[in-house]
C-alpha cells in the first residue's frame, strides 16, 4: 500500500469510544473454591451435566488448539456463533450506517448482502467475470473515500472455484480498507490460506468454519483469523459469552480427531471427482464449474425440471438457475459414496 494502513481511521466514532461490557469472568481469571459473583444457581443444572457457570467468555482452551492446527497464535483468532456472527461485527464495528459502503463481488455467498441490510450500509456489487475471477478494474472503480470492507469467498459460493491468489493480494495492496477472504471451504482446496498471510497484511480478515470438512454445523462455531487490533475490536463487540459452554466442550473433543476429518476431506474430494466425471457423460449436462468446495455448480438444460424430478426421489440439491451467471445451474453437495450413486443412478434415467 502507498500509504500506511491504519486501523483507526476504518472505526465508527461510537467504537471508538465505547467500554466494552466487563463480565465476572473478566474481572476474576483465576482459581476459587467458592464463586458467588455471577449470581448462578450454586446447585448445578437438572442434567447429567452441569451447565450452571457461565463460559470463559474468550474461549482459551478452543483457541489453543485452533492454534496449534491451524499454525495461527491464539491472539490472532476470534470465534463467533457461526461466520455470520464475525461478519456482521465487521459492519459494526467498521461501517457508519447510512454513509459507509462495502464491496460484494456477485455470485457470492448471500449473508454480506443480508447483513449489510441489516446494518444499513449501502452495498456495491462488482460481478465476477465470465470466469468467476474478480474485475479487478470493476473493484478499483467502485471503491470510494466511504468504502470500507471488501468481501472475497474463496473457493466460492456458489461456483466453487478458488479466487487467483495473485488478484487478492492487489486488491490487499492497494485497498485502505479491510479485505475479508471467506474460506470456508478451504479444507477441500489444495490452495495455501490466506491465514498464512496476516503478518503481511494488516488489512486482511479470513473467515473459516467448523461446519462444513469439520462436520459442526450444528454448534454454530466459526472464527475469523487477523491482527491482534482487529481481534481486539471483535472482542470489544461480541456479546460477553457469545460462544456456550456445551459447543466449547464438544469442540474441544473434535479438534482431537484430525485424522478423521483429514480422512473425510480425502474421501469428498475423490468424490467430488467422480461426480464430475460421470454428470458430464449425461447428454444433457453442458459444464460443470472446476471446484475447490464440497460441491459442484453444474450448468444442464431445464435445471428446474431436473431439480423437481430428484425432489420426487428425496434428493434434494440447491437450483442456483436464477442467480447472475449461475443460468442453468444446480449446486450439488458431494455426498456418501453411496449418496452419490443413487443421485447418477437417478439422473442416468433422465438421460435414458
Amino acid at each position: 500500500m502507498d500509504n500506511p494502513f491504519n486501523l483507526n481511521n476504518l472505526l465508527r466514532e461510537n467504537i471508538k469510544k465505547l467500554v466494552p461490557y466487563s463480565s465476572a469472568r473478566d474481572e476474576f481469571k483465576g482459581e476459587a473454591s467458592i464463586w458467588i459473583d455471577a449470581n448462578e444457581n450454586p446447585f448445578g443444572s437438572p442434567l447429567n451435566h452441569d451447565y450452571n457457570r457461565y463460559p470463559d467468555p474468550l474461549q482459551h482452551q478452543v483457541k489453543a488448539k485452533l492454534s496449534t492446527i491451524k499454525g495461527v497464535p491464539a491472539e490472532n483468532i476470534f470465534l463467533g456463533n457461526g461466520s455470520d456472527e464475525a461478519i456482521d461485527i465487521l459492519y459494526r464495528a467498521f461501517c457508519t450506517p447510512g454513509v459507509d459502503n462495502v464491496i460484494l463481488v456477485p455470485p457470492t455467498y448471500g449473508m454480506y448482502e443480508v447483513s449489510a441490510n441489516i446494518n444499513d450500509v449501502a452495498f456495491k456489487k462488482v460481478n465476477l467475470t465470465a470466469d468467476y475471477q474478480l474485475d479487478l478494474d470493476g473493484i478499483a472503480n467502485a471503491v470510494d473515500a466511504h468504502t470500507k470492507l471488501i468481501f472475497i469467498c474463496s473457493p466460492n459460493n456458489p461456483t466453487g472455484n478458488s479466487i487467483r491468489r495473485q488478484d487478492i493480494e492487489t486488491i490487499l495492496n492497494n485497498f485502505q480498507g479491510l479485505v475479508v477472504v471467506d474460506e470456508a471451504y478451504i479444507n477441500f482446496s489444495a490452495v495455501k490460506s490466506f491465514t498464512q498471510e496476516l503478518a503481511e497484511y494488516p488489512n486482511l480478515v479470513v473467515l473459516q468454519t467448523l461446519s462444513k470438512a469439520w462436520g459442526l454445523a450444528a454448534l454454530r462455531l466459526g472464527m475469523a483469523f487477523a491482527s491482534k487490533e482487529i481481534i481486539g475490536v471483535y472482542n470489544k463487540i461480541k456479546p460477553p459469552y457469545n460462544i456456550n459452554q456445551a459447543t466449547q466442550d464438544i469442540v474441544l473433543e473434535a479438534l482431537n480427531n484430525v485424522d478423521q476429518v483429514n480422512d473425510w476431506i480425502k474421501e469428498t474430494v475423490a468424490e467430488r471427482e467422480r461426480l464430475v466425471r460421470e454428470l458430464l457423460e449425461l447428454d444433457y449436462v453442458q459444464y460443470i464449474t472446476p471446484s475447490d468446495a464440497n460441491f459442484i455448480l453444474v450448468k444442464m438444460e431445464q435445471p428446474r425440471e431436473v431439480y423437481d424430478y430428484l425432489v420426487q426421489y428425496g434428493i434434494i440439491v440447491r437450483d442456483r438457475s436464477k442467480v447472475e451467471l449461475c443460468e442453468g445451474c444446480l449446486r450439488i453437495t458431494v455426498g456418501t459414496p453411496a449418496e452419490n450413486q443413487t443421485l447418477l443412478e437417478k439422473l442416468n434415467q433422465i438421460n435414458k
